[in-house]
């Protein structure tokens, strides 16, 4: 079941000065199946984050559509933008947008809170998820006390907690040191695993070589892509390393 759609998907901005045009994205269309881990890549300034933000209804393209379960994100109004993230998309940031503030508990909550969820129905969705992400311990803590995986898996149990169609994840290991990068991947293939499906932009070929599908994005366009097939993460590794060869010489790999 293809669960989002990208459809000829156009972004151009206007320069403040000068009216100059930059055309971020050209005509991108690619489909998400249900239960799929597709990662995204791309030199800086291929329009990506662009994408990613699109995606999130963060931003409005300039022309084409997606559509999110067959409903197009256009066709949602600004008022119900904000509820309609929290039901159906998780986020993961390189940064992990904690609140300080607030305790590991309450932040992996707010989403649920800023939902009306019942104290009761949030309770029973807190326990396996922080069990889940190893972090049960760690609930009374604050997030400057907890080192930057537990971070990160924070933000990925305040991303899961929803229980989302969709999880966008940008640049997820990209603060990360090497063992808590292995950890967080592992941790995305075990919710993977479990039927979540899952978007991630990322520069490192590390953590694209955990996904099942790679879209590798060049000049505002979807470049080329790559599947697992019966690969082992280090045989998907070479395949992306031998793809991002061709997309910094400027070969022509569609």
């Amino acid at each position: 079941m293809t669960i989002l759609e990208v459809q000829s998907l156009k972004k151009i901005y206007t320069t403040r000065f000068g009216g100059n045009q930059v055309q971020a994205l050209s005509q991108v269309s690619f489909s998400v199946e249900q239960g799929e881990y597709v990662a995204i890549m791309g030199e800086s300034g291929s329009g990506k984050t662009t994408l990613l933000n699109i995606l999130a209804a963060l931003d409005k393209p300039t022309g084409g559509q997606v559509l999110l379960d067959g409903k197009p994100l256009s066709a949602i109004n600004e008022k119900e933008l904000a509820a309609f993230r929290r039901k159906n998309l998780g986020f993961v940031f390189q940064e992990f947008n904690l609140l300080d503030t607030f305790s590991v508990r309450d932040n992996i909550l707010l989403p649920l809170v800023l939902g009306n969820t019942s104290v009761t129905e949030m309770e029973k969705r807190l326990a396996p998820v922080a069990e889940q992400l190893g972090i049960a311990s760690h609930l009374d803590k604050y997030p400057y006390e907890i080192s930057g995986g537990q971070k990160q898996r924070t933000a990925v149990a305040r991303a899961i907690i929803t229980e989302p169609r969709l999880i966008l994840a940008d640049e997820p290991t990209g603060a990360l040191d090497s063992k808590s990068t292995d950890d967080l991947l592992q941790v995305f293939q075990q919710i993977y695993s479990m039927g979540q499906t899952i978007l991630m932009v990322t520069h490192s070929t590390k953590a694209a070589s955990h996904a099942n599908r790679v879209l590798f994005i060049k000049d505002g366009e979807v470049f080329h892509q790559i599947y697992r097939g019966g690969c082992n993460n280090e045989q998907m590794y070479q395949k992306i390393a031998n793809t991002l060869t061709i997309l910094a010489t400027g070969g022509d790999h569609r």
